[in-house]
């Protein structure tokens, strides 16, 4: 059982930190960082039965059965508790037909009342939950490159793209790209949590996600993996959502899920940190994605051919706000490639022949 610091450090702080969405990607390995820095933590998650295998880490590991639809639903588990990392999420990139509501699954009017209602709803329950609380001293929220674009207004590209960079919602309601439903649950979703949060005096700071792989504490492979890796697997769903992603960014933008989450963790622990961060390690153009993975393994040539091509040098996605503040990346994309691909085979979703 890691119950000391799995770093070779020894439990230096009392402090407890609840993770919303603990059965998810970046929520165990999230719990599994703080554990391994010492501290306390609270994990809610809507099936307790499927995360039994996360108590195994610690024993100030406790697990809360939780659901973002249900007010009240998160105050045992926030309560006493020094922080929140917010990072329940749907990782929905569409909707599915439904054969009983016919058609009404394309209208905006459904998507809105029965997809980004719901996760708005979701949050502000989460915060409604730490101001109850009134020890959790600040929030930190995930929230998802899918809300910034590289576009600028005429259609150009920018040469720098930072925490700025917002994605206009109009135009993600009219063009519907692959995976927009997704975007818009995440783009309204932090703007609710930031305007509740400013009017109700919470300390909120949001951490912009890019595609996040590595390693994986979850038994199934996580959808950003999944989408990554599209390029070899061809996966008729999630190549288009990586192409609109190219297409939108001018690339792809890694991070590793420990430094994302050792990401998170700095953002909680220094007091200068406010509003939002970009976390990304490198953006690579999809002709520099190919080649890093294909020096681990096959990228089949028909499933990088529907990839929009730029002759510019991509729009450089920017952590400075990050970096400036203090935080340094550990790992490269090199190393993010070679984990991965690791990981997924020893999981089986790859090959070991190649």
């Amino acid at each position: 059982m890691e119950d000391s610091g799995g770093d070779g450090t020894a439990m230096r702080d009392s402090k407890t930190y609840c993770v919303t969405g603990g059965s998810g990607f970046i929520g165990s390995w999230l719990i599994k960082s703080l554990l391994r820095r010492g501290y306390g933590v609270h994990a809610t998650v809507r099936h307790p039965e499927k995360a039994l295998h996360l108590l195994k880490l610690s024993e100030r590991l406790k697990l809360f059965k939780a659901d973002l639809q249900e007010e009240g639903s998160f105050d045992e588990a926030i309560r006493s508790c020094d922080g929140v990392f917010h990072v329940a999420a749907s990782m929905e990139f569409g909707v599915e037909p439904n054969h009983n509501i016919g058609n009404l699954f394309l209208e905006d009017s459904y998507v809105q009342e029965n997809v980004i209602d719901p996760a708005a709803k979701g949050t502000i329950n989460v915060l409604k939950s730490c101001l109850k609380a009134n020890s959790v001293k600040r929030v930190i929220f995930t929230s998802s490159i899918s809300t910034m674009t590289a576009k600028d207004s005429s259609g150009k590209w920018r040469p720098v793209v930072d925490e700025s960079c917002n994605i206009p919602t109009e135009h993600v309601w009219h063009t519907k790209p692959s995976g927009w439903v997704y975007a818009l649950s995440k783009v309204f979703t932090e703007k609710a949590a930031i305007r509740f949060a400013n009017e109700n005096g919470i300390d909120l700071v949001s951490i912009i996600t890019p595609t996040v792989a590595g390693p994986f504490l979850t038994p199934t492979v996580p959808s950003s993996i999944r989408m990554l890796l599209s390029l070899i697997t061809g996966d008729v769903k999630l190549l288009p959502i990586l192409a609109a992603v190219n297409s939108r960014m001018g690339s792809i933008a890694l991070v590793h899920i420990e430094d994302i989450c050792s990401a998170h963790i700095f953002l909680m622990e220094n007091a200068r940190a406010e509003g939002r961060y970009m976390c990304c390690t490198h953006n690579c153009s999809i002709s520099e994605l190919i080649a890093q993975l294909s020096q681990e393994y096959p990228v089949p040539t028909t499933h990088s051919l529907m990839m929009e091509k730029h002759d510019s040098q991509p729009p450089v996605i920017s952590s400075k706000k990050l970096r400036d503040l203090g935080y340094s990346f550990k790992y490269s994309v090199q190393d993010i490639i070679h984990d991965t691909l690791q990981s997924c085979k020893q999981q089986g979703f790859l090959s070991h022949t190649q």
